[in-house]
């Protein structure tokens, strides 16, 4: 998709790419042929630029058509370059306002309790979105609420549009501050896919009447030398011959993690 148009947040999608196939795959309950199931778990994407990484998800799902790629980005796409709820199956929210997402997510996990619903609420946030106030208050009352439906994936990547996350208005320990909102935290690498398998499992095993957060370090550019190595990677701009380089280097990286992990079960 980032080919197509020859930019957009392709660093943060390959960031999260871990973290949507637990969610998406191991930890939600979905049905593709059905995206709006009365039962289905919700996935709100507050940070509405990390788009293209859900929709890719979407699309390995079957919630999307593959073919939707060629027009990603472009004018009545089903996939504009931020998450719109009006456009695509299974974008739950528009996203994009940054600190909305998780008031909303505390409004939708509430009624699923009122309903005595078996429903749960996934809201990804970005580290970045901490910085908003309203984000804390929605977390205060999710606490309040009891709302241990509601599950908050942050990506800590350390990036946002102005700096570095930490330069800009450090929040660490991440962690303390959701536990002293009322919260289970847990944090983990948010591109292992053994300890992401480990944190989404605690986290829907967890009935303690608390929602949870899942803390996900994870690093911008993700299996691309290439674009882990910039300076600047929230928004990004790559040529032709750098595609063909990134590409090969991303095959390259997840053919040795698959060869690696085949050596240690053999």
């Amino acid at each position: 998709m980032g080919e197509v148009q020859g930019q957009g947040y392709v660093g943060q999608a390959l960031g999260i790419a871990d973290v949507l196939a637990v969610a998406y795959f191991r930890a939600m309950n979905l049905r593709a042929d059905d995206p709006e199931w009365e039962e289905r778990d919700r996935f709100l994407l507050s940070i509405g630029h990390y788009a293209i990484a859900l929709y890719a998800a979407l699309i390995e799902a079957g919630v999307i058509s593959e073919s939707e790629i060629e027009n990603y980005g472009s004018d009545d796409s089903m996939l504009p370059m931020s998450g719109m709820a009006a456009y695509t199956p299974g974008m739950e929210i528009t996203g994009g306002s940054l600190g909305h997402g998780l008031g909303i997510g505390v409004g939708m996990a509430l009624g699923l309790k009122r309903k005595q619903s078996h429903s749960r609420i996934f809201n990804l946030l970005s580290d970045g979105e901490l910085n908003e106030g309203s984000t804390w208050e929605a977390a205060a009352s999710a606490a309040h609420w009891k709302l241990d439906n509601l599950v908050a994936i942050v990506d800590v990547n350390d990036q946002q549009a102005d700096d570095k996350s930490s330069s800009v208005l450090d929040y660490e320990p991440f962690a303390d501050k959701w536990r002293a909102f009322g919260w289970t935290a847990l944090r983990v690498n948010g591109n292992d896919i053994a300890a992401l398998v480990e944190a989404f499992d605690s986290a829907l095993e967890s009935a303690d009447g608390k929602p949870c957060v899942i803390i996900c370090d994870t690093l911008m550019g993700r299996g691309v030398p290439l674009l882990e190595d910039r300076d600047k990677t929230h928004f990004i701009r790559v040529d032709e011959d750098e595609w063909r380089i990134a590409l090969k280097q991303l095959d390259d990286t997840y053919a040795h993690s698959s060869h690696a992990a085949g050596s240690e079960h053999s």
